[in-house]
Parts: structure tokens; C-alpha cells; sequence
């Protein structure tokens, strides 16, 4: 015989469509999001894996002073490597005449090492043409077929390409940040490479004759090769493959998208399944008496459980599997957009993902079934008679709750809060998670904009100049320093670059006394490793093994970089230089020094080009996840003031038989809520920013340098603003049900 329960799962969900379809969508939206996220990044993961081999991407590169000779290059090769020539020219770009900040990094058309992907357009072939990095010029406006400057010369972009060795445009592999918009790389013919005066930088890269596979592996054969190295001398740069961020910080981050949006989603669908269980529960209690006949007449606890599990688990499948195909659709174009916005990644061709249809189809069901399971058999333990008799109580004996005497409207307020405690905790819930995502999405644009203000305060000088060699100058404006790059080895291994100054005595850059025995640090070099005054730190040479302690007997406010400052005369001692030496200059105008000096030129510009490119890169995705969080806050509020106001259907038709009007009503159930309401956002307020502090400070750990934390006092306003403002929203909805509930609906329920 067919269940005749079944009959009333259809008119359950066309009789509560609002309450179905508002979670359908929002489900349906998350899913589909995350699942076009795991798509586009698993696709593109895969064509990231297979251009290592597909472009025949280098072991590593290494860049001298000048060019070797052939005998050189065969002595190397003895090495178990095979080198190439992978010279390169660094190009100022013009328009007009004017000279611009950008950098265009040009090789030499690649056949062997390092190959091109072209993603529209075409390879240079005359001396006139180049070909640039499609992110660099879409951020630039450049178009195909454009006449750009390079070096006063016009060339023709004849395409867009990604280069296998820059998937993220890092101009340095010590910078805490790509930039994408003032540097960009591009490829020219022999001819067009050759017309430039310039001297290229002589870089080499190199590919093992045995490649190793494991991490551990390919470092000793870095470390093998740079033992060999050192004896050729003039190492300007050694990058092993394995430490490229160029090459690695794109397929590092599709990895963490990965994690971060099944975590959100996760935490999504418990806090829905929270919502279906108080909603079941409710269900339950206002269904008593029918369950009580059907478990009399004979009805077992196993098909109650399954009439009531149906609804919840019906929903979210049909949302699982809809999201599902406009994951691979609609959202997974979005993804791919954003990926592109950000890294210069090969093409990529979408593939089916096995693991992104359980982790968003299986897992979310899982979870659906897991809370409310628990709910729902704790619910059905009560006898037959129990349920008849409306008996819930688990305490007899236990007394309500005395109320203190503050007036009837409060006491009965209070009273509606009491009652519907689980509904609150599970608002609260809600609204402590879109609180912390729409702190993320608000703070992070001050943030950038704040820590680009203080590079700008608490900057050295306005031009720093790094030289080759000691370099004499007729510049009163001019102030030598020393620098030098060492490496701090984090926990677990990572590793990263320092810069050491030796200052100057009596400096007109640095106002701070450098001390005499020991160091001053940077604040975010402190912050990141937890060091204060008294503690000792050591660092080692790139290419060498040698070591270098250091106590720290202060920290100066410099969030540039990451970086240690002493006098110029311990500086030569610690590292055994010649008395007098330097090999910088601060100046607040530019030097005219002999380009074959210079080694690098560090302005203002690259002291902010983190925050420039991070707004660029996520100031869409920041947007997005403000209105993600605002729908999920107004979301919870609406189905679960709904189910209050469900709960107290006969209470609410009786106080309208009492002569108590519409808007008097709602401020005794709605007032109650909007304390709940406005004290979770207070309490959200003071969560989200310690959960928001601990995400940070994960978050930033996996980068190179460090911006400190910071929240602009009025995104609290901001906040708290946009969450009474949907409330408010969802309020009047709810007053208009209360509206709806007819006078003689408590004389249907007459007991």
C-alpha cells in the first residue's frame, strides 16, 4: 500500500513556497558559486600542471654581472644541467614623448625553454612588433594591434601571450606582491631585441639532465648547483624553479581558493541545516496531535522521521544539482574572469570535476541530514500519548522563569525571547559568520589604503638607488647607504629575504640612532614573527652558508619592507667590507648616475605596488563578498522571524480578537526580535574582529612581507548601519505577515 504521507510533501512545499524558495535560491547561488569556483580552478590547475611539461618551464635561472663565454657554459653543464640563454631587456615605456613608470621585461622569441602561450593574436616577427602579457595590457588598455613606446621606439603589439615563466608578474622574487600594472613582460624578435642599446641582463636558465621529483630533492640539486656556481662569481640573482613566486604564487593560490570556499560553504549549509532543524522542530510541535493519532494508529517512528526529512533534503538536493549546472556554466565563466583579473595564466579548457560534484553535492547533503537527524530522533522519542496530550516538557517539576516587573509590553517581549531561545542562538550564529565576511569584504580597501599611506609617511626617501659597485657622486642631496639581502628561515622552512641598511652616523633619512651593539628592526618584520626588544634572530646568506646573529634592541616604523637597520661602520664589520664602502644612495630627487651603476631604483611606486595590485586583483571579489554576507544576514533574519512569528500564530490571532491593532502587535513580537537583532550585532561587532585578526594573520603568513593589521573606525558604523538597514527591510515584511493572520485562526486551534 502506498504511503498516503507522501500526498503531503508536495502541499507542505507550495504551502510554505516563500520560506522553500527563498533557501532554494540562496543554496542554489552558494553552491553553484563555489562548485563554478572548483571547476574554473581545477581546470585551470590542470593546465598549469601540464605547462611545466607542455612549455618546457626551467629548473631555476640565474642572472650574472656579464656574459660568459661558450667554455664556461660547457664547464657548467658538467654540472648534470643544460643551460640557455634567456637574456632579457627592461624598457620604460612612453606616451608621447612622456615618459611613463611602466616596465616592460622583453625577451627574445622562445623555441626552447620557457615557451609562449599566445592567447590572441600572434608571435612578433619583424624588428618592429612585440607581443605583451595579456594581464599587463588589459590593465594598461593596451589593445592588439596598438603602437606602443618603448625607449622613445614605436613597436606594434601584435598579440596577447602568457609566458609559462609568469604566471604572476613579479618583477623581483623577493617582493611581498606582484604588480601587474606598472610591470609586465613581452617577447620580440631577434632583430627587434637587438635594436635596443641597452646591455641585456644576463640571465640563464637551466633544466636538470635528471629531473628531481620531491621538494627535498630538487633542493639539494639547487644547492649542488649553486656550490658549482659560486666558483664562476658575479651572481646578480639565483632563483631554483621550486622558489620562483613568478612561477608558483598563482598554482599555490588556486590551491587555498579551493580550501577557503569549501570551508565557507560548509559553514553555510550547517547554519541553514540549524535553520530547517528549528523550523522541524516547530513543525513538530504544532503537528503534535496528528503525530500522536498516526503513531496510535500504528505509524512507526522510521516513516515520520523520513515524511520530515524529505522537505529539507528534497530542497537541498534539487539546489545541489541545479547549482551544479550553473556552476559549470554561468559561475564557472565568473570564476575564471576573476583568475584571469588576477594571474596571467596559459588557456585552459574546462574539465569534468569529479571531486567538485561530491564536495558540493554529497558533503552538503551530509550535512542537511547529520543536524537535522539528531533534532528530529530526540524529537521522536515522545510516546503516542505524549504527542496527544502536547506533553514536550523534559522537566515537569521545573518552574518558569520569574520575570523581573518592568511593564507587560517588556515582560511579555521578554517572555517571546525565552520561548524562542533556540531560534536566537541560531541568529546569532548567523550573524556573527556574515558579520565576519562583510568586516573582510569593508576592511580591506582601508586597509590597503592606509598601509599605502604609511609606506608614503614613513618611507626612507623618495628615490633609493642600489648600485653594482661604489659609485662617487656630486650631490649634496645625496646620502650613502649600505644594503644587502639575507634570508630569514621561518617555521616550516619558508624562507624569507631581509633587507639589512647600514646607516650613516648622523643621517638626514633615517632620524632613529642606530645602537651600538645590535639592530633595529622593522614594525612588520616584528609583528610577523612575534619579536620584541631583548630577542635574538639569525640570518644566512642566499648563496652562502654563513650565518649571521643579531639582537634586536629596538623596532622602527618603516612598512616598506622587511628589514634590519644598523650603522654603516658595524655593517662593514659584520660583513668583512672595506672601510668606506657603500652601495646605495638616498636621495629625494633623481641622481644622474651611469645606467651600467645602477643596479635598481626603488620609488615610490614600487613601495606601493602591493596595494595597488591587490585593489586590482580582489576589489570585485571585496564587493561581492559584501553582498554575500548582507544576503545571508537578511536571509536568517527573515526565516527565522518568519518561524517566531509562525509559532505564535494563535497568540497573535487572540490579542487581534482583544482589540490590539496591527502595529501594536508587531511591537510586541518584532520589538523582542530587534533587541536579539541589534545586541548580536554588538556582540558580532566585537567577534568578527578576533576571528577577523586570527584569519589575517594566517592569511598573511603565506606571503612575503607584511601589512599590518588595521580596521577604519567607521566600518563599525558602516556595519552596524547596513545591518539594521536590512533588518529593517525584513522587518516590514514580517509586519505585513502579521497583517495577513486572520482573528479566527485561534478559534481553528481551540484545544
Amino acid at each position: 500500500m502506498r504511503n498516503p504521507l507522501r500526498k503531503r510533501i508536495p502541499r507542505e512545499l507550495i504551502k510554505e513556497f516563500g520560506k522553500y524558495a527563498v533557501i532554494f535560491i540562496f543554496l542554489t547561488a552558494t553552491i553553484g558559486f563555489v562548485s563554478g569556483f572548483l571547476v574554473a580552478a581545477g581546470s585551470m590547475t590542470k593546465a598549469y600542471e601540464e605547462s611545466y611539461e607542455t612549455y618546457n618551464v626551467e629548473d631555476g635561472h640565474f642572472e650574472l654581472l656579464s656574459q660568459i663565454t661558450k667554455e664556461e657554459i660547457t664547464r657548467i653543464e658538467k654540472e648534470k644541467v643544460t643551460l640557455y640563454e634567456n637574456f632579457f631587456l627592461e624598457l620604460d615605456t612612453d606616451s608621447n614623448g612622456k615618459k611613463d613608470t611602466s616596465t616592460l621585461r622583453v625577451y627574445q622569441n622562445r623555441d626552447e625553454i620557457n615557451q609562449v602561450c599566445v592567447m590572441k593574436g600572434r608571435l612578433p616577427k619583424k624588428e618592429n612588433e612585440i607581443a605583451i602579457d595579456r594581464m599587463y595590457a588589459e590593465n594598461n588598455k593596451i589593445k592588439v594591434n596598438d603602437v606602443i613606446r618603448l625607449e622613445g621606439k614605436e613597436v606594434i603589439v601584435t598579440g596577447y601571450v602568457a609566458l609559462s615563466d609568469y604566471s604572476a608578474l613579479f618583477s623581483n622574487n623577493s617582493d611581498m606582491m606582484f604588480d601587474a600594472v606598472k610591470f609586465g613582460v613581452g617577447v620580440m624578435s631577434k632583430e627587434g631585441f637587438l635594436q635596443f642599446k641597452e646591455a641585456p641582463h644576463y640571465n640563464y636558465s637551466w633544466k636538470y639532465k635528471n629531473t628531481p621529483t620531491t621538494e627535498k630533492e630538487k633542493k639539494e640539486a639547487s644547492e649542488d648547483f649553486l656550490a658549482s656556481l659560486v666558483k664562476v662569481g658575479q651572481i646578480k640573482n639565483y632563483v631554483p624553479e621550486y622558489d620562483n613566486q613568478a612561477i608558483h604564487f598563482a598554482g599555490e593560490d588556486l590551491g587555498k581558493d579551493k580550501s577557503i570556499m569549501l570551508v565557507l560553504l560548509y559553514i553555510l549549509i550547517a547554519i541553514l541545516a540549524f535553520v530547517f532543524m528549528v523550523t522541524i522542530h516547530h513543525t513538530i510541535v504544532k503537528e503534535a496531535g496528528v503525530i500522536g493519532t498516526l503513531r496510535a494508529s500504528g505509524y512507526k517512528k522510521s516513516e515520520l522521521f523520513l515524511h520530515y526529512m524529505a522537505s529539507p533534503m528534497l530542497v537541498t538536493l534539487c539546489a545541489a544539482i541545479v547549482g551544479n549546472v550553473l556552476g559549470y556554466t554561468v559561475f564557472k565563466n565568473i570564476a575564471a574572469s576573476l583568475y584571469y583579473g588576477s594571474y596571467s595564466l596559459p588557456t585552459y579548457h574546462t574539465v569534468w570535476n569529479l571531486e567538485a560534484f561530491l564536495l558540493t553535492t554529497v558533503v552538503p547533503l551530509v550535512i542537511m541530514l547529520g543536524v537535522n537527524m539528531i533534532s528530529l530522533l530526540h524529537s521522536l522519542k515522545l510516546s503516542p500519548l505524549q504527542f496527544l496530550r502536547r506533553d514536550f516538557k523534559k522537566n515537569k517539576g521545573k518552574k518558569q522563569v520569574k520575570l523581573p516587573n518592568v511593564g507587560f509590553m517588556n515582560r511579555f517581549r521578554m517572555r517571546i525571547m525565552i520561548q524562542n531561545c533556540s531560534s536566537y542562538f541560531t541568529l546569532l550564529g548567523g550573524i556573527v559568520f556574515s558579520s565576519v565576511l562583510l568586516m573582510f569584504g569593508l576592511m580591506m580597501s582601508p586597509l590597503l589604503s592606509h598601509f599605502q599611506a604609511s609606506v608614503l609617511d614613513f618611507k626612507l626617501a623618495k628615490y633609493q638607488y642600489i648600485l653594482k659597485t661604489p659609485t662617487s657622486i656630486e650631490n649634496q642631496g645625496a646620502e650613502e647607504y649600505s644594503a644587502l639581502g639575507l634570508t630569514f628561515v621561518a617555521d616550516k622552512g619558508k624562507e624569507e629575504e631581509i633587507t639589512v641598511y647600514g646607516i650613516k652616523e648622523k643621517s638626514a633619512y633615517v632620524k632613529e640612532s642606530m645602537p651600538k651593539n645590535g639592530v633595529l628592526i622593522s614594525d612588520g618584520f616584528a609583528e610577523k614573527y612575534k619579536l620584541k626588544e631583548g630577542d635574538t634572530f639569525t640570518l644566512k646568506e642566499k648563496y652562502e652558508n654563513k650565518r649571521y646573529k643579531f639582537k634586536v634592541q629596538g623596532i622602527k616604523e618603516y612598512p616598506a619592507a622587511m628589514a634590519i637597520f644598523m650603522s654603516n661602520k658595524a655593517f662593514i664589520d659584520v660583513f668583512e667590507k672595506d672601510e668606506g664602502y657603500f652601495n646605495g644612495y638616498f636621495s629625494n630627487k633623481e641622481l644622474d648616475l651611469p645606467q651600467e651603476a645602477v643596479v635598481s631604483v626603488i620609488t615610490e611606486e614600487d613601495m606601493t605596488k602591493i596595494t595597488r595590485q591587490l585593489d586590482l586583483s580582489m576589489g570585485d571579489m571585496f564587493v561581492m563578498i559584501n553582498v554575500f554576507a548582507v544576503v545571508l544576514f537578511s536571509l536568517l533574519i527573515y526565516l527565522l522571524t518568519k518561524l517566531i512569528l509562525e509559532r505564535n500564530t494563535n497568540s497573535i490571532s487572540l490579542v487581534k480578537i482583544i482589540g490590539y491593532d496591527n502595529l501594536e502587535i508587531g511591537k510586541l513580537y518584532l520589538v523582542a526580535t530587534t533587541w536579539v537583532v541589534i545586541a548580536s550585532i554588538l556582540v558580532s561587532l566585537f567577534l568578527s574582529t578576533f576571528v577577523m585578526k586570527w584569519i589575517y594573520a594566517f592569511m598573511m603568513k603565506e606571503f612575503n612581507g607584511w601589512l599590518t593589521f588595521y580596521i577604519k573606525p567607521t566600518i563599525y558604523i558602516e556595519m552596524f548601519v547596513i545591518s539594521i538597514m536590512a533588518y529593517a527591510a525584513v522587518a516590514l515584511m514580517q509586519l505585513r505577515k502579521i497583517k495577513r493572520i486572520p482573528m479566527q485562526e485561534v478559534l481553528k486551534n481551540v484545544e
